[in-house]
C-alpha cells in the first residue's frame, strides 16, 4: 500500500498540526506501509529563512520518505507550484493520498489534482470547519469554500476528524461526506529536566501553571490571565508558545501580564520544542488550555502522556475523554467556570496526583502512535 501525506508544512514553528504528520509517517511506516510526504520549504512568514533542506528529491526519514518543495514568496500561504506540478506527474504511482488542512491554497489544489487523477483522497480540516473559525475572514472563506473546499469535501473519500465533537459541529457545505474519526497520537522525546527551572527562572517550591500552544485569540488567554488573577493561593505561571503569524497578538498579552499582578509570578519561556517542551510538560502540576474552539488539542495529550492533569474549556473537543477518564477539571469559555475550574484543581494535591496517573493511563491507551496506525491501515484499505 503506497499513501502519500500532503501538508502545507512540517516546520516546527507551525506546531502540532504539522508535527502529527511525522508521527503517523513514522508509525505507519514502522506497520509496513510505504509512505511519502510531500510539503513545501516553508518555516515562517516573510523575514524568516526556509527550512534548509533538498528541494524535489526524496528525504530518508524514520521508514518514510520526504518531498519538499520551494514555497512561493508568499510564505505566509506555504504555497508551492513546484509541489503541484510533480503531484500532476505522479498522483498515479500511489493508492491514497492524505490531505492535512483546508482553506490552504497547496492542500486544496492538492485534492483538485487528486481528483482529476482519479486519487482517491482523505481530508483532515485541522478544526477549519468549525463554525467559530469560519467567521473569521466569513466572505472571503465562503468564496473560497464555493470554487474549492465545497468540490473538494464532495469528492473526497472521507474526511477525517480527530473527534467526535468535531464530526459533530463541522460544517460540510451543504456536501454530503463519509465522515472517520480518527485520534491523534503522542510523541515526545525524552526530558531535559535537570535544567529546565534554573533556565526559565521557575521556582521549584510553588505549584507550576503551563500554557502551552500558540498564542491566539482563540486560546482563551483572555479568559486564563484574569483567572490566575482571580486565585488566592500561591503558585507560578509558565506561558510558553509563540505566533510567527500574528506576532502583535503575542505581544498584548507579553504586555497584558508585564502590567498586571502576574508580573512577578509569571515565567514568558516563548516558543519550547524538544527535550525542553517535554521538560515543561513533567514539571507543570496543572497544564491549562481553555480554547474557545480545539478540534483536538495535541498539547493536551501530550500533557497527560507524562501524568501532568489538565484544566481544559469544554470547547477542546476531548474533554469528554478527559471527563470520564478524570484525568483533569473542565471549565466553560468564561472567567468565573475557569476561575473555580482552577480553585478546585489547586486545592487538592492528592487529587492533582491522581488525575495525572488517570491521564497518562489513558494517553497510554488511546493517544499511542502504534495503535492509531492500526486504525488509520484499516481506513486506508476499506477506502482502496
Amino acid at each position: 500500500m503506497k499513501i502519500l501525506q500532503i501538508v502545507p508544512s512540517i516546520s516546527l514553528v507551525y506546531g502540532g498540526p504539522s508535527q502529527m504528520v511525522l508521527g503517523l509517517s513514522s508509525a505507519l511506516a514502522k506497520a509496513g506501509v510505504e509512505i511519502t510526504i510531500a510539503t513545501t520549504n516553508s518555516n515562517g512568514d516573510v523575514g524568516q529563512a526556509p527550512l534548509d533542506v533538498p528541494l524535489g528529491v526524496p528525504v530518508a526519514q524514520n521508514g518514510y520518505e520526504i518531498y519538499y518543495f520551494r514555497c512561493s514568496p508568499f510564505r505566509r500561504y506555504k504555497f508551492s507550484i513546484e509541489l503541484l506540478q510533480w503531484l500532476h506527474k505522479n498522483a498515479k504511482a500511489y493508492d491514497l493520498a492524505h490531505i492535512h488542512a483546508l482553506f490552504s491554497p497547496v492542500s486544496s489544489c492538492s485534492a483538485a489534482i487528486a481528483r482529476s487523477q482519479q486519487l482517491p483522497y482523505i481530508l483532515r480540516p485541522l478544526g477549519t470547519l468549525d463554525p467559530a473559525d469560519l467567521q473569521k475572514k466569513r466572505q472571503l472563506k465562503r468564496l473560497y469554500a464555493a470554487v474549492l473546499e465545497r468540490p473538494n469535501l464532495a469528492g473526497a473519500a472521507a474526511i477525517h476528524f480527530t473527534s467526535e465533537q468535531e464530526a459533530k459541529t463541522s460544517e460540510r457545505f451543504n456536501t454530503v461526506t463519509r465522515d472517520v474519526v480518527l485520534p491523534l497520537g503522542v510523541s515526545l522525546p525524552l526530558s531535559a529536566s535537570n535544567s529546565i527551572h534554573e533556565k526559565y527562572g521557575i521556582p521549584t517550591n510553588k505549584p507550576i501553571l503551563l500554557f502551552m500552544s500558540r498564542i491566539d485569540p482563540k486560546k482563551g488567554l483572555d479568559l486564563l490571565l484574569p483567572a490566575l488573577e482571580n486565585l488566592d493561593s500561591d503558585f507560578h505561571f509558565v506561558l510558553a508558545g509563540g505566533n510567527p503569524q500574528d506576532p502583535s497578538y503575542e505581544a498584548t498579552i507579553r504586555d497584558r501580564i508585564q502590567q498586571s499582578q502576574l508580573k512577578d509570578k509569571t515565567s514568558i519561556v516563548g516558543f519550547v520544542t524538544g527535550s525542553e517542551k517535554t521538560a515543561l510538560l513533567e514539571a507543570a502540576d496543572l497544564f491549562i488550555l481553555p480554547s474557545y474552539y480545539e478540534n483536538f488539542g495535541i498539547a493536551v495529550a501530550e500533557a497527560m502522556s507524562v501524568g501532568t492533569p489538565v484544566v481544559i474549556s469544554d470547547q477542546v473537543h476531548i474533554w469528554q475523554d478527559i471527563e470520564r477518564s478524570r484525568s483533569g477539571w473542565i471549565a466553560q469559555c468564561n472567567v468565573e467556570s475557569l476561575t473555580q475550574a482552577l480553585k478546585e484543581a489547586l486545592a487538592n494535591r492528592v487529587e492533582q496526583i491522581q488525575r495525572g496517573k488517570n491521564a497518562q493511563i489513558f494517553a497510554q491507551q488511546n493517544y499511542s502512535w502504534d495503535g492509531i496506525a492500526q486504525q488509520v491501515i484499516k481506513t486506508y484499505q476499506d477506502l482502496i
